[in-house]
């Protein structure tokens, strides 16, 4: 794995690697930075940690990791992605209990593409599909009322 940080990790990996539970999601990116501010900017996450390499953000009781493409080098998954315009095709990474119309209002503002504005739908939630810098879909949803 090629990393660019200089500084002391924020915690040894394995320490970090053993405590998660539950379903993972980790996203390859070309710039963390970027990817940050996304989901900051729009999707009002919280990062844990982040640097050149990984970051680590949370909304709610949701948390997931993002890895620079060059972390990955040795990775099976490296050439999959290298190059890809838009990843994760066919997938929605949605944010539960994020409002849909403060990110999509956040993801315009900042000039970002949105794929289809705030809507209730039939199925209970009301949603909108917001893609981030490397084309990643996130659908922030909030329940309708009664």
């Amino acid at each position: 794995m090629a990393t660019k940080t200089t500084s002391a990790p924020w915690m040894p990996a394995d320490d970090y690697g053993r405590g998660l539970k539950g379903l993972g999601v980790n996203l390859l990116v070309r710039d963390v930075a970027a990817s940050v501010e996304f989901t900051q900017t729009v999707l009002g996450a919280e990062p844990v940690y982040a640097d050149t390499d990984f970051a680590v953000l949370r909304h709610g009781d949701a948390e997931w990791m993002l890895h620079a493409d060059h972390t990955y080098e040795d990775n099976p998954l490296y050439g999959f992605v290298a190059g890809m315009e838009g990843r994760g095709a066919g997938a929605e990474l949605r944010l539960h209990g994020c409002d849909p119309d403060k990110a999509e209002a956040a993801a315009r503002a900042a000039g970002y593409t949105v794929l289809a504005g705030a809507a209730d739908k039939p199925h209970g939630l009301r949603e909108a599909y917001i893609l981030d810098p490397d084309g990643y879909c996130w659908v922030p949803d909030v329940p309708l009322k009664g």
